[in-house]
Order: C-alpha cells, then sequence, then structure tokens
C-alpha cells in the first residue's frame, strides 16, 4: 500500500499525487498534523514524502499554518500532533496538558531580508536588536507576519530586546497577518525589510532587489519540534499513528534527507533529534 501525504493550506486540503495512487490509497491509515508554513515553504516536505511513501503505510494530511494557530488546533483535538516552532508556546501547550511531550527534531535559524542597497545599514550591525533598532530609527519600511507565528513571535520579543514596541510604529511597519510566503512577496513587492527563517528565503523564487543582510546572531536560532496530542483531553487522537510519525521523523533515514536538503549548496536545516 502506498503512503500520500496531503498539505492543508487555509483549510483546504491540497492532495499530492492521489491520481497515481489510485484505490489503494483510500486502504491506507490516515492522521493529521499541524506544520509551519516556514516549514512548508521550505519545500521539506517534497523530498520527505517519498520516502515516507515507501516506509509508512499512512496518510498524512499537512495542516499549514502558523504556530498559534497549529496549538489552537492542537488544543481542540484537530490535530494528532503538531510540528511547530515557538518554545514558549509549546511549553505552554505541554503545561495545560494538550500535548504528551515535546521531541525537538531539526532547527535552522531566523534572518534579516531588505533591499539590497540597505539604506538601514543592518548589514553592519553587531546584533540582531541593533539590526531591528536601525530599522526603526530610519524609518524603513518593515513587512511582519503579523500572524501569531512563531517567526512573528520571536520578532515581537526582539523588537522588546531593541527597546522598540510595534505598537507605538507608523505606517513604516506592515503587518500583514500572512504565511511566510506571502509576506516575503510583499516584501518583495514593497522594497521592505522583513525577517524570515533561513528554508523559507533560500527556498523563495521571488527574491527581486532583496538580499539576506543579517544572520548570525545566537538569539536567532529556530528549533523545529513535535508535539503528539494528548488522548486524554480528546480520545479520537490516532496515538500510535503520531508515535509512528514521530519514529520515522527521529530515525538515521530522516536525519540523513533532512541534512542532505539543500539549495544553491546552502543547507536549510539541521537534524538534531536524539
Amino acid at each position: 500500500m502506498k503512503c500520500i501525504l496531503k498539505q492543508m493550506v487555509a483549510g483546504s486540503v491540497l492532495s499530492v499525487g492521489l491520481a497515481a495512487f489510485g484505490a489503494t490509497a483510500a486502504l491506507a491509515e490516515q492522521m493529521k498534523l499541524a506544520v509551519t508554513t516556514s516549514f512548508h515553504n521550505s519545500g521539506l516536505a517534497d523530498v520527505l514524502l517519498p520516502e515516507i511513501q515507501k516506509d509508512l503505510d499512512l496518510e498524512v494530511q499537512l495542516l499549514v499554518v502558523g504556530t498559534g494557530q497549529a496549538i489552537r488546533l492542537g488544543e481542540a483535538g484537530d490535530v494528532d500532533a503538531i510540528l511547530v516552532h515557538s518554545r514558549k508556546a509549546e511549553e505552554a501547550f505541554l503545561a495545560a496538558g494538550h500535548g504528551t511531550h515535546r521531541r525537538e527534531i531539526m532547527y535552522n535559524d531566523f534572518v534579516f531580508i531588505g533591499p539590497a542597497d540597505d539604506a538601514a545599514g543592518i548589514a553592519q550591525a553587531g546584533s540582531a536588536a541593533d539590526a531591528l533598532g536601525q530599522i526603526a530609527r530610519a524609518e524603513a519600511l518593515f513587512v511582519s507576519r503579523g500572524d501569531d507565528s512563531g517567526t512573528h513571535k520571536k520578532e515581537l520579543s526582539l523588537w522588546r530586546a531593541a527597546g522598540q514596541d510595534p505598537e507605538g510604529f507608523g505606517s513604516w511597519y506592515r503587518a500583514v497577518g500572512a504565511g511566510m510566503g506571502a509576506a516575503l512577496n510583499t516584501a518583495s513587492g514593497m522594497g521592505a525589510y522583513i525577517m524570515s527563517d533561513r528554508a523559507s528565503w533560500l527556498n523563495f523564487g521571488n527574491k527581486a532587489g532583496l538580499a539576506l543582510l543579517f544572520a548570525g546572531d545566537p538569539v536567532l536560532f529556530n528549533q523545529y519540534a513535535y508535539l503528539p496530542v494528548n488522548p486524554e483531553k480528546h480520545d479520537h487522537v490516532k496515538t500510535d499513528h503520531a508515535a509512528a510519525l514521530e519514529d520515522w521523523l527521529t530515525s538515521a533515514k530522516a536525519a540523513k534527507l533532512i541534512n542532505g536538503y539543500q539549495i544553491g549548496g546552502e543547507a536549510l536545516f539541521v537534524f538534531n533529534a536524539e
């Protein structure tokens, strides 16, 4: 039997290779996994899919949303597990009893993107907080996800570290309430600064006049973790399937695929499951 991975974006399921699998696909077991838009935009799911098809008799439906929405789906029992990247929110999810445990899978980093001429001069900044402070002082156009995603949560924490409050910003600060790909497209069209995860940026095809200007501050570390939903809260969740997927995502085979995934010779993720 074959395993099909589906992707759900904004509530609609996108079937991947459905016709190719035909009637046998209907016999596969199913589970739902909420993942972040940054994971989806990286293209990694397309690399993992063929190997999941070979190894698991399981149809995984990906619900592609921001971390905040992924956590709410887990709290409601609408998915069997979540794969997200906001540790504080993940720990709150576990503390409230919504998840059974947290398993780290892989990491990359956040980066600051902006117009190649870099009017705010962030390429020479000494830290992420300094970079944002320079953008604020210059009142240079900045696009924020504004969607309660892990990326948005991280951005807000960095503004606070820079002694800045986005609530008081002027029209130069644009919160778009969108996923990473859409936010990058907005920044590209406006010639604006934006914070992105590295994987989404490398896989982004509409870079136009934008460039990666600042990276490397340890505070920009970006960990992805897998959290199964607690069956004591929702007895319908498919715990066995979630455990099988966790075993696969933390296997030596997954490590090789994740570490080997590159764009332009640059790795997008580093596997660090234990």
